[in-house]
């Protein structure tokens, strides 16, 4: 395993990360949660990436009650979560300073833990001043409960904003992005946050960088009985896989599978390297219900170094999606 700084912090997270979305509390419970924490940490994760609404806090439970009886030492992991859905009454959902405050004091009591060492604003908070927002980050880094703190899936000019709002307050300004990115979702991440990393030095931890399944070629001859898009609390995905945009994707993952074939890898872990080759990813989150899907994309870690730029260029060629560069305006 290799380990990326995360932005332009000292800590350093493993290039490959676990999550608990979807899986925990939905799909697992504490036995099957730990049997991939183990899988992963086994592999050098050092990563855990969790959110108050997953599985409705549920998620965090089991990732707590794995996290006490793997009995790992609190240096050699790193715990995230995420606040904004914290439940149904008005103060506890949102970027206020209650609930910033109140929400990650309930995230440490389900995960079990003193201190968790990232929290996201989960999403960006259009009711509440961002000065607040800073300012109750700040909080909670200064009293311990989290050591560093970011955004997730928010502009860049929202991130621009919480940059200088703490610099020019002397607050503590945010260090990480949790951003979508895969083959098929590029724009934010390689040009719209291109200023970032200049700037500020961004971090990004990436999630569903296997587009929700579609990526592993599963999905290519329709939606399998087994899996995730045919489960009825995930209609919604269906509908995403049989729209005719994911039909153009699905198209293109056929078109990939012998270049993965060429390389001796899965269409999944081909698509995992494919991430890791971005120099401004910190950290691909990866999820997994079972310890062999773990096992599995770790060997992403192997197919990265055969991407070459002959391979690469194979690929967008394929994919024919490659965000344009911006242009400066120039004088007529």
């Amino acid at each position: 395993m290799n380990y990326r700084r995360l932005g332009a912090s000292g800590l350093k997270v493993s290039e490959l990360s676990l999550g608990a979305w979807v899986t925990f509390g939905d799909q697992m419970n504490v036995d099957a949660a730990l049997a991939c924490m183990q899988a992963a940490f086994d592999a050098g994760v050092n990563f855990f990436d969790n959110a108050e609404i997953y599985a409705n806090g549920q998620a965090e439970i089991i990732m707590g009650q794995a996290l006490q009886r793997a009995g790992w030492p609190r240096a050699d992991y790193v715990v995230s979560t995420k606040v904004f859905w914290g439940g149904e009454g008005p103060n506890a959902q949102g970027l206020s300073r209650k609930h910033v405050v109140e929400g990650t004091r309930a995230a440490l009591d389900r995960l079990k833990l003193d201190y968790v060492d990232l929290v996201f604003c989960h999403r960006p908070d259009y009711e509440t001043p961002i000065e607040e927002t800073v300012r109750a980050m700040t909080h909670v880094i200064d009293r311990g409960w989290a050591f560093y703190w970011g955004t997730s899936e928010w502009s860049a000019e929202q991130i621009r904003q919480a940059y200088e709002t703490a610099y020019r307050l002397n607050l503590i300004p945010p260090v990480m992005e949790q951003p979508q990115y895969h083959m098929f979702h590029r724009e934010r991440v390689e040009v719209e946050y291109a200023p970032l990393y200049r700037d500020f030095g961004l971090g990004t931890t990436i999630w569903s960088p296997l587009a929700s399944g579609l990526l592993t070629g599963k999905y290519n001859d329709g939606i399998p009985a087994d899996s995730r898009g045919s489960l009825e609390k995930y209609q919604w995905l269906r509908q995403r896989f049989e729209s005719d945009e994911a039909r153009a994707q699905i198209a293109k993952v056929k078109q990939l599978m012998p270049l993965a074939a060429e390389l001796d890898c899965t269409m999944a872990q081909l698509a995992l390297a494919w991430c890791l080759k971005n120099p401004h990813i910190s950290t691909v989150i990866t999820g997994a219900s079972r310890p062999e899907q773990v096992v599995e994309n770790m060997q992403a870690l192997d197919v990265a170094p055969k991407l070459t730029a002959d391979v690469l260029e194979r690929i967008e060629g394929i994919l024919d999606n490659k965000p344009a560069e911006p242009t400066r305006f120039r004088r007529a």
